[in-house]
């Protein structure tokens, strides 16, 4: 007598196609899981960053004005002390613990996702924090979007490596925890998740929307439990007053797109002017600080985060424009000079202010010149911090989405939609990076270049060098030098003087020549002939911190098989070499072993 084997079947597989999806795909469910997990952590992470700042803003701004006496206008000269000396805390973290965790964090996580699958180091929670939350405590102009950010993208990073997850399993839950840091710390699910797959990820595909959504959803439930479901902005309702209001929107959101490049400009100048200085990186962020500490002595809407101020400009409180654009100035001075000089915040926050004074500007212009057929000064403001923010990241939808669940109001989304949208056409056609994506262009870093590109720019040349290299001495003669050329391995050396220093390259094509002439010529030529006179001394040289994305063009300058490397830039001292099929063969690998790590 045969057995049959009988096959259970799961009555809920049966009936609801959506359980026999999931649990016919059990790896599926545990990803979700997963996701559950970092957006509950991202949560969680939100409501403790957020208690971090208010702690170091009271321990600062109300322990330290006790201690240097500080009491309304007596002694504010003082007050630029209070920030530099949270500069000075933040240097100290950063430089000491984790230097990604200088700055705004976000271009951090985005290179993490495309250079390194996905992998932040765990460290990074804590330092990032910690120092965010000083330097906003203390009175630096930076945001907590881009802090929170990198802190739930690290978990997510974290959590994925724990459980050895592949690469794009990684990457997407690097994403989850950016859809739950904005999620929670904006209360905002829907804006949450679009960033994380407009800025993070640039992908909408089903297999990372679902897991991101998950995340960003109990995100958005823990950070409610804790702190309550109300807007982050209290505004009156605003509307649209007549059609061709349309218009000044469009200008405003044209205007505000102009303002957002110079936005990114200027404070990748200020870094730019930083790292030049001759002063210790753990000193600068502090005297960034003392020039921020300095104008708030004037100013004081200008440090921190300033969201009592925007909501002043969204109320339509009786401001002069005057006063309106000087601060819009001020912010974007105090903001770079925060960020620029290293500390540590984010980029978001601030752009919100800046849109809301220059909005309220125009604003209250347009309204004194039309009063019947414009609205109030700040449904302006509310409009120009979405279309700054849409400017500055150069994601409008995520702009649009995020300040309608920001302030709540849904009659401003038609003014806000097509302000956001030529902001964005506008700093798109000025400069094709956003502020997230320029930091990582000038590392050489092309997001949008392909496969090829990205990992030609994930490459140093001080990785694939050959330190041992063969070479000829300047001085010596014709005769030894074809010697040296018949045992030697290469067909391509550097020639480098007496000092050491690179005067040329040699080529076996080229002496070849030069036998050749030497042959019909007396013999006397090899002994009167050195290295120095038959050598090229037009060559291109590579630097140990190129990518090879940057030695393949200089490669193709002169078509040449082999180029020194030197250890800096301007340097003459030859510390290596690269030939073009070492680049090939790097590639290869590293090509092999993304492709292996996305199965």
């Amino acid at each position: 007598m045969v057995r049959r084997k009988i096959k259970k079947v799961n009555p809920l597989r049966s009936r609801f196609p959506v359980s026999r999806v999931l649990l016919g795909n059990p790896e599926n469910t545990r990803f979700l899981l997963m996701a559950a997990l970092v957006g509950v952590g991202g949560g969680l992470a939100a409501i403790a960053f957020r208690w971090l700042v208010d702690s170091f803003e009271k321990l600062f701004q109300v322990y330290g004005r006790q201690l240097l006496a500080i009491q309304g206008e007596h002694n504010i000269f003082l007050l630029p002390l209070i920030v530099a000396t949270g500069g000075l805390v933040v240097g100290f973290l950063v430089q000491r613990f984790a230097k990604e965790a200088k700055g705004h964090g976000v271009p951090e996580v985005m290179d993490a996702v495309a250079m390194r699958g996905g992998t932040i180091r765990s460290r990074v929670v804590l330092v990032k924090a910690l120092a965010s939350s000083i330097c906003i405590g203390s009175g630096g102009s930076a945001g907590r979007e881009g802090p929170i950010v990198q802190i739930g993208s690290a978990l997510g990073s974290g959590v994925a490596r724990f459980f050895k997850l592949s690469s794009p399993r990684v990457k997407t839950l690097v994403a989850c925890g950016a859809a739950a840091g904005i999620s929670a710390t904006f209360n905002a699910p829907i804006a949450g998740a679009l960033f994380a797959l407009e800025v993070i990820l640039g992908d909408f595909g089903i297999a990372v929307f679902s897991p991101v959504v998950v995340s960003s959803v109990l995100a958005a439930a823990v950070s409610r439990a804790a702190l309550g479901n109300h807007p982050a902005f209290s505004v009156p309702q605003y509307q649209l007053v007549s059609a061709w209001e349309l218009g000044l929107y469009v200008l405003l959101g044209v205007m505000l797109g102009v303002l957002a490049v110079s936005y990114s400009k200027l404070l990748y100048w200020t870094e730019d002017f930083f790292e030049k200085m001759r002063l210790s990186p753990y000193l600068k962020p502090a005297l960034g600080g003392l020039l921020v500490g300095t104008i708030g002595i004037f100013y004081p809407q200008i440090l921190g985060v300033g969201y009592m101020d925007i909501e002043q400009a969204l109320t339509a409180a009786e401001v002069m424009s005057g006063t309106l654009l000087l601060l819009f100035l001020l912010k974007l001075v105090a903001t770079s000079l925060t960020l620029g000089s290293g500390g540590s915040g984010g980029i978001f926050a601030p752009s919100l202010f800046m849109g809301a004074m220059f909005g309220g500007a125009f604003g209250l212009a347009v309204h004194g010149w039309f009063p019947q057929a414009t609205a109030l000064a700040g449904a302006y403001a509310l409009v120009g911090m979405g279309a700054m923010v849409a400017g500055t990241t150069q994601a409008s939808l995520t702009a649009i989405i995020i300040l309608f669940e920001m302030t709540g109001d849904y009659r401003i989304i038609l003014p806000l939609m097509i302000a956001a949208i030529f902001a964005t056409l506008v700093a798109r056609g000025l400069q094709r990076d956003s502020i997230y994506t320029m930091k990582l262009s000038r590392r050489g870093v092309k997001l949008s270049g392909g496969r090829e590109q990205e990992i030609l720019s994930a490459l140093l040349v001080k990785d694939v060098m050959r330190r041992k290299f063969e070479y000829m001495q300047a001085e010596w003669c014709l005769k030894k030098v074809m010697d040296f050329a018949k045992t030697a391995r290469e067909t391509i050396f550097p020639v480098i003087n007496r000092k050491g220093r690179l005067v040329g390259m040699l080529s076996y094509q080229e002496l070849r020549e030069v036998i050749w002439a030497s042959q019909q010529e007396t013999k006397e030529l090899e002994c009167i002939t050195c290295a120095y006179d038959i050598a090229r001394t037009s060559v291109p040289v590579l630097t140990a911190d190129d990518t090879l994305q940057q030695a393949m063009m200089k490669f193709g300058l002169r078509h040449s098989e082999m180029l020194p490397v030197v250890r800096k830039a301007g340097s003459k001292r030859v510390i290596g070499t690269v030939s073009w099929q070492d680049m090939v063969d790097a590639y290869d690998k590293a090509l092999l072993a993304r492709t292996a790590g996305e199965k």
